[in-house]
């Protein structure tokens, strides 16, 4: 029987369920002429990836396209396996042995470093894991803060810098409002931080955030978001490219910087403090973070006429006790999986894996997403990017490279149970769903999130299971 008729369906593995996994998921299951099984796992109980632990709490819109995700998830092809690790409760032999083909679709966990003399002083943090931490992620959890400095750094002139910063200047009521873990909350409203100096390595012309973003911290009346004029002014090079290359993100930032640039300070309790062509050169301090010496960046061509940014002689110190680095995010190697540690990503043509070092292709092994080209592009990004992984699978699978026998679903469930007792199905995340939301309604906010699995698990076994 061919795999994908009637009597034999192809079996696809997705590892992560994030966007990209979602979307490979809704395509796979979309086919009219192919019998399709989907079984998705995530190393945590709660499905959504980086739109539950990643998105701002106070962007709740953003977080509706999950609807989009419960849609697929309702398929009865389809199963979520949370709370199975790859590389613990299952390998890559495992899932060789026991699916026709696996899409990794497991994002970029990790944060790019700064790279400078004294980074990993405490004090100095990964302003992912911060995101995280506040989004109640069960893997940062137990991480901690402090909060009690009049001043915090963030590294970064992207969407993730701004969201850290807006979060370190919200006032707590505001928060509370939110689906901010309650044990960021409380950390938050008990700290003293008034301050946030963002640190853009390039010019405003270069800012990574978006007009939303901008706008968003502008247009308050209780935060004054303070931008030098010399600063915002444009060098030659990033005039030049203004006036020849329209660029409409790129000309409203400078619209509302300029603005805010003529609108000074106006003495509000709480401030952010935007730095443009400024580099961390190195932190300073003895037992913990003192201070962030930064060095005055110039602009220049580089290869291919790209804007890079380069050291001056100009130094200053800025005094603070904490940092948070939020310059990108990038991709961890899988066990068994053919890893570009250049790219961060797993070598790929199209989203059909490669071997590094002949470049042969790894029929039934598939890639979607930041995993598979970088963390670049918004949530609705990988939604072409997932078709096009699905669609090479399916060519692979018409031509023959997918033929092989594989254990019925009913053997892996088995394997799996055996292996994490604690697993969670698309049922038990409904279940702990309408706990969270009955849970936030008492206070009024969107939901109150679990950030322990054993929480999870306690609420679960009370509840029977599923």
């Amino acid at each position: 029987m061919p795999v994908g008729g009637p009597r034999t369906p192809l079996r696809v593995a997705i590892i992560g369920s994030g966007p990209s996994g979602f979307y490979s998921a809704e395509h796979l299951l979309s086919q009219d002429d192919v019998n399709v099984q989907v079984d998705m796992f995530d190393r945590v109980p709660t499905p959504f990836g980086l739109v539950r632990a990643g998105v701002a709490p106070d962007h709740q819109k953003i977080k509706s396209v999950t609807r989009v995700y419960e849609r697929t998830a309702a398929d009865d092809r389809f199963r979520f396996r949370g709370n199975v690790e790859v590389g613990r409760h299952i390998d890559h032999a495992d899932l060789m042995e026991y699916f026709h083909a696996v899409i990794y679709a497991v994002g970029a966990s990790a944060d790019r470093r700064m790279g400078i003399p004294h980074e990993y002083l405490p004090g100095s943090h990964s302003g992912p894991e911060f995101v995280a931490w506040y989004n109640a992620s069960p893997l940062d959890r137990a991480r901690t803060y402090d909060f009690s400095g009049f001043r915090a750094v963030v590294v970064g002139n992207g969407n993730v810098a701004m969201d850290i910063a807006r979060m370190l200047v919200l006032p707590a009521e505001e928060l509370a409002r939110t689906d901010m873990a309650r044990h960021a909350v409380t950390a938050l409203a008990e700290g003293s931080v008034r301050e946030v100096v963002m640190l853009g390595r390039r010019g405003p012309a270069q800012a990574a955030f978006t007009p939303k973003e901008l706008r968003e911290v502008a247009e308050r009346d209780d935060v004054d978001v303070i931008v030098h004029p010399d600063e915002v002014a444009l060098d030659p090079h990033s005039r030049h490219d203004a006036e020849q290359h329209p660029d409409r993100n790129r000309d409203q930032n400078l619209e509302i910087l300029r603005e805010l640039a003529a609108r000074g300070d106006r003495g509000r309790d709480r401030r952010i403090v935007m730095r443009f062509l400024a580099s961390p050169v190195s932190l300073h301090g003895t037992n913990h973070v003192e201070a962030v010496e930064v060095a005055r960046n110039e602009l220049y061509r580089g290869d291919r006429g790209a804007l890079r940014a380069r050291m001056t002689d100009d130094r200053e110190m800025i005094p603070t006790g904490l940092v948070f680095r939020a310059i990108g995010y990038q991709g961890v190697p899988i066990a068994g999986v053919p890893f570009d540690p250049l790219a961060a990503t797993i070598p790929n043509e199209a989203g059909r894996v490669i071997d590094l070092l002949d470049g042969s292709p790894r029929y039934g092994e598939y890639a979607a997403g930041w995993i598979k080209r970088g963390p670049t592009g918004i949530i609705g990004t990988n939604k072409p990017d997932a078709q096009e992984t699905v669609e090479t699978l399916l060519q692979d699978l018409r031509a023959g490279h997918l033929q092989r026998r594989v254990p019925s679903r009913r053997v892996l469930a088995r394997l799996v149970g055996e292996r994490q007792g604690d697993l969670t199905s698309w049922a038990d995340w409904q279940y702990l769903d309408g706990v969270e939301q009955e849970m936030g309604a008492e206070v009024d906010a969107p939901r109150i999130k679990f950030a322990r699995v054993e929480t999870m698990m306690r609420f679960l076994g009370e509840r029977g299971g599923s």
